[in-house]
C-alpha cells in the first residue's frame, strides 16, 4: 500500500507564525502534529527556520540587564523536565516517526509524537457521546483561550451540520472523513471559521480520529440546532 502524503496544509502565513514563535500554543500544538505527518511541510518549517537564524545573525547585538540570566536559570533549575501547561509544542522535527499504541485503540496506534505526550498526560481518556456517530473526550493542555479535544465519528457516521462561532482547527490523525468541500485523510490539516458550514462523514472503512482546536463551540444548523446548541459545552485549559 502507497503512503498517504496531506494534501491540506496550513497557510503559508500560519507557518510563519508557528516558526517564529508567535502563534498561540494550541494553535501550534495542531501544526506540530501536521509537521510530524507531512513532508512537505516539514521542509518548508525548515526554510524558515534558516531564514530566521540567517536574519538573527545580521543583527546588532543588544545588551541586556544581568537579572534576565538569572531569572532564566531561576527557571530551568526549579523544573527537571518541561511543564506542559507552560511550554509551547517542540518545534523541532527532527524524530517524526509514531509512537508506540496507548492501549488497545487502533485509533491511537500512531499518533504524532506531540500529541502522544499529551495523551499520557490525559490519562485514562473520558469519552463522551455527543450523538449516535460522534464521541468526543477533552485534553487538557492548560492554555486559557481554546479547547483541544479529540473527537472520533464511526464507520460511515454522520456529524451533524454545523456552523462555527469562532475557528477551528482540525487534523485528521487516523481514518478520514469528508464533506461538501473534499475528502481528508490522515494528516491534513484544515481551518474552519465562522460562516462556514460543514457536515462531516467518516468513510464507511473505518472511524475516523481528529484533534479539534476550537476558540468557541460550534452551532448546530436546522431543526436540531434549538434543541442542542444550548448544551453544547466549551471548556478551554
Amino acid at each position: 500500500m502507497s503512503r498517504h502524503y496531506p494534501e491540506y496544509h496550513p497557510e503559508s502565513d500560519m507557518l510563519l507564525e508557528y516558526s517564529a514563535g508567535n502563534l498561540p500554543w494550541a494553535q501550534s500544538l495542531a501544526v506540530s502534529a501536521h509537521l510530524q505527518l507531512c513532508p512537505h511541510c516539514r521542509q518548508q518549517h525548515q526554510q524558515l527556520n534558516r531564514v530566521g537564524g540567517s536574519l538573527l545573525e545580521q543583527c546588532t547585538p543588544q545588551s541586556v540587564d544581568s537579572s534576565v540570566l538569572q531569572r532564566l536559570m531561576g527557571r530551568i533549575d526549579s523544573s527537571e523536565e518541561p511543564d506542559i501547561n507552560a511550554e509551547a509544542p517542540e518545534q523541532k522535527t527532527a524524530s517524526t516517526a509514531p509512537e508506540r499504541r496507548i492501549g488497545n485503540d487502533p485509533a491511537l496506534a500512531e499518533l504524532p509524537q506531540v500529541i502522544h505526550k499529551i495523551v499520557k498526560r490525559n490519562l485514562p481518556l473520558k469519552w463522551r457521546r455527543i450523538s449516535p456517530a460522534l464521541k468526543a473526550t477533552r485534553l487538557k493542555t492548560g492554555q486559557d483561550k481554546y479547547e483541544v479535544a479529540f473527537h472520533r465519528i464511526c464507520r460511515g457516521g454522520r456529524t451533524a451540520e454545523h456552523d462555527h462561532r469562532g475557528e477551528e482547527i482540525i487534523v485528521v490523525l487516523h481514518g478520514s472523513f469528508s464533506d461538501a468541500d473534499g475528502v481528508y485523510k490522515q494528516g491534513d490539516f484544515l481551518v474552519r471559521r465562522p460562516g462556514e458550514v460543514h457536515r462531516p462523514i467518516a468513510t464507511e472503512d473505518q472511524e475516523c480520529l481528529c484533534l479539534s482546536v476550537v476558540e468557541a463551540p460550534v452551532n448546530v444548523t436546522g431543526m436540531l440546532g434549538w434543541l442542542v446548541n444550548p448544551f453544547l459545552s466549551f471548556r478551554p485549559g
